[in-house]
């Protein structure tokens, strides 16, 4: 495949010179279990949402997020809340449980 770059001189060196000269670069350094633990992780919603095959407007209608929310959520532009993340969690984990739990939760009038 022909791109704009030339991978000569990465493809001329071995796995472990690969590795070397990635550990070399402070701004790509590998997380270690410690950094990893201390992250949030919340679940990607994209994905989520995706492995249910839904569109951003049947998840948005599904699990009662505005749709301007979700689609921020997605794109990058705001970030879950801490109660947001745990309901996306729980989508993550029991979409058909968070559905019933909807269904039968009154509705505001």
């Amino acid at each position: 495949m022909k791109t704009r770059h030339d991978w000569s001189r990465a493809d001329a060196m071995t796995d472990e010179q690969r590795h070397a000269a990635a550990l070399a670069d402070p701004d790509a350094q590998p997380l270690t279990p410690e950094r990893l633990a201390g992250m949030k992780q919340t679940p990607r919603l994209k994905i989520i949402r995706r492995a249910l095959g839904l569109s951003q407007e049947e998840f948005a209608a599904r699990f009662q997020i505005p749709l301007g929310t979700l689609r921020d959520w997605e794109q990058g532009a705001a970030e879950p809340d801490q109660a947001a993340r745990a309901y996306l969690r729980a989508i993550a984990g029991d979409p058909a449980a968070v559905q019933r739990a909807l269904a039968a939760a009154p509705h505001p009038r």
